[in-house]
């Protein structure tokens, strides 16, 4: 599969996460997609998007019925009436009774308008908030002579979309992968047209763009909105340069496939045919764009801005660690808008990347939520002698047991449900599996927030040789469990207590062992771990998944304690005690046990479970004890879990 350097190349909710003193930006901040139900009633949407002090634009669409996109923005609103537009019309700005109520400090109200909020109908939302180096809305009056207008951008745009509101007229998009004098229309099918009389033949600037005499864009006395976009302008992150929009073009690779760098995982891309047209199309990973492999075999939930469609499903390629895989596009020229996943701050809190229930099954189609969006879930039947589930936003319906050694499974229904993360808080289980979701059984649930620093899924395609794979922990990983997908093969686990050469093997016992060709004998970094040739991690065509975590102050410790076959307190930095706690011994034999809070971990006995077997929980035992810093390892734990002088390592979240 080719690789494409692009003209667009280089370099949700934020509850929880700090921020350096001084101000800075992050992607969370200034942009949020969101799914919701509509209830017929007006209802508020929380997206933690200050729309209220800072301006900016919300754009809906029906998934689940054939209605018009809704474009409001803080700009169009006149007597306290907020004014739409619909990417897939003409139509002239439209007060509608029902629409839009109110920009909020963290989000949007909206009543009970049919195209936003039928009853049990699905809607998705993108916010965008006025940020300088991410989005800019400027409305400005026609003169019919060619002019420049000024934005408050900060940066040369990206793309400008522009709509006339007093009338209808068509929506004129400037993009920098097309030359100055060439034009596209959002709301049609059509390639890019030239026509010198929109931008004036003129490149914007850092503080102005261009117009010529077309109505679309600078009919006398007309009223207009533009919304501009940046492109890998910085501005954002701990340090102030990160990208995290950025406006490229690639030639499509057709059923091939082509990858297009950005120098960040993007969460959605809008993409057209510049070429010879087609329709517009949005993908976003929390409605389902996700990473099937190589060749990809997943369908993506497709949403077009030119029409009324509701969405569909297709392949059409995946995001991952440094930019997007288009697929089954057709050859051609495609330009497009990119947005970086979230979020950039590093949490602060456990509850705002970390939940946990124990809960009962219905039987019937349900959602396990954990608190927060969730990019990860594991699942065990307590009572029943079932394999536990391991599965992820990224790998969508595909789901891994952590027991076995068999390949990636994909029964939806039963399981999952078909796209199960298109919610906002949690991962939907289908109806009557015993491993997710029987009738009266009882299940332990773990959801999983990727976060900086805390955790990171990264799906890769195995080489058969020597070579590095990109990560978003932002720091360096220090329990990585790796599995393949596609084929039948044992779990492998790194961690930075043992030597570079030596790994672990989840779905067994076993005392860690020696294998260079696991992970190259290089220790990961902030930005790669390294892989060998070896089948289990990196076969030639393979697909993979790996699951890499690291310690946050307060929120996360990976680490390692020796063994004193006495009461031994370890310490995790905590202030409240660990809520999930994961031990595998590593000089000697020994399982993968597994505590919680939900279930217990109290000053006498505590459940527990272990990774590497279908055995139900184990209750009447106190080998885990509580400890406001971290956990205690009980005197009466067996030699798995304190001997005198053995290895241990954990994972402990607070």
């Amino acid at each position: 599969m080719p690789t494409v350097i692009t003209q667009g190349a280089a370099s949700a909710k934020g509850y929880g996460f700090g921020a350096r003193a001084t101000a800075a930006n992050y992607i969370e901040d200034v942009f949020s997609t969101y799914l919701y139900t509509g209830t017929g009633a007006s209802q508020t949407i929380t997206n933690g998007i200050d729309l209220a002090g800072k301006g900016g634009l919300v754009w809906i669409k029906g998934r689940s019925g054939t209605t018009d996109h809704a474009l409001y923005d803080t700009a169009n609103v006149t007597g306290g009436l907020a004014f739409g537009f619909a990417s897939n019309t003409t139509e002239a700005a439209t007060y509608r009774v029902g629409g839009l109520n109110a920009f909020l400090s963290s989000g949007f109200s909206i009543g009970n308008l049919a195209r936003i909020n039928t009853s049990a109908a699905t809607y998705a939302s993108w916010t965008f908030r006025k940020q300088p180096k991410f989005f800019d809305v400027v409305t400005y009056t026609g003169t019919g002579a060619n002019r420049t207008i000024a934005h408050n951008l900060g940066s040369v745009p990206g793309c400008i979309m522009i709509k006339r509101a007093d009338t209808t007229s068509a929506w004129a998009v400037y993009h920098r992968s097309l030359a100055n004098t060439q034009y596209m229309v959002l709301n049609t099918t059509a390639a890019a047209a030239t026509g010198a009389t929109y931008w004036n033949s003129t490149t914007p600037t850092s503080s102005v763009f261009s117009l010529g005499t077309s109505t679309d864009v600078n009919a006398s006395g007309g009223t207009y909105f533009a919304y501009i976009f940046a492109h890998n302008a910085g501005g954002f992150g701990a340090t102030g340069t990160d990208n995290v929009i950025s406006c490229g073009s690639f030639t499509s690779g057709g059923v091939n496939g082509v990858n297009v760098e950005l120098g960040y995982e993007p969460q959605g891309v809008m993409l057209v045919n510049s070429e010879y047209g087609g329709n517009w199309i949005i993908l976003d990973s929390m409605r389902g764009w996700t990473n099937g492999g190589t060749p990809d075999t997943s369908n993506d939930s497709l949403i077009f801005p030119n029409t009324t469609a509701a969405e569909s499903v297709a392949v059409r390629g995946f995001p991952y660690a440094t930019g997007f895989n288009a697929i089954n596009l057709g050859t051609a020229n495609y330009i497009y808008i990119a947005i970086r996943r979230g979020p950039m701050k590093t949490p602060t809190t456990g509850t705002s990347v970390f939940g946990l229930s124990a809960r009962t099954g219905t039987g019937a189609d349900a959602t396990v939520t954990g608190g927060q969006t969730d990019d990860a879930v594991l699942i065990k039947n307590r009572g029943s002698n079932v394999a536990s589930l391991f599965s992820s936003r990224l790998t969508g319906l595909g789901y891994l047991a952590t027991s076995n050694t068999t390949a990636e499974g994909t029964a939806s229904t039963t399981i999952l449900q078909a796209n199960p993360w298109d919610v906002m808080d949690g991962v939907k289980v289908g109806t009557t599996s015993t491993t997710t979701n029987a009738s009266a059984n009882t299940y332990i649930n773990y959801l999983f927030r990727r976060a900086p620093g805390f955790f990171d899924v990264v799906c890769y395609t195995g080489t058969g040789a020597n070579r590095t794979v990109s990560h978003n922990l932002g720091v360096v990983p220090e329990l990585m469990i790796v599995r393949s997908r596609s084929s039948s093969n044992p779990w492998q686990v790194y961690s930075s207590a043992l030597a570079n050469t030596e790994y672990l093997v989840l779905n067994t016992t076993a005392a860690k062992a020696t294998g260079a060709n696991r992970w190259n004998s290089t220790t990961p970094t902030n930005s790669v771990f390294s892989l060998g040739a070896t089948t289990e991690v990196n076969a030639n065509t393979i697909n993979y998944v790996a699951y890499l975590f690291a310690t946050v102050a307060g929120v996360s410790k990976v680490g390692s304690y020796t063994g004193t076959g006495t009461t031994n307190q370890i310490n995790c930095g905590f202030t409240g005690g660990a809520r999930f706690v994961l031990i595998k011994r590593t000089d000697s034999t020994g399982d993968w046990y597994v505590w919680d809070s939900a279930r217990g971990i109290v000053a006498g006995n505590d459940p527990y479970w272990l990774l590497n077997s279908i055995g139900a929980e184990v209750t009447g035992t106190d080998y885990v004890d509580t400890y406001s810093a971290g956990f205690e390892v009980s005197s009466t734990a067996p030699a798995a879990l304190n001997a005198n002088g053995g290895t241990y390592i954990f994972l402990a979240i607070a």
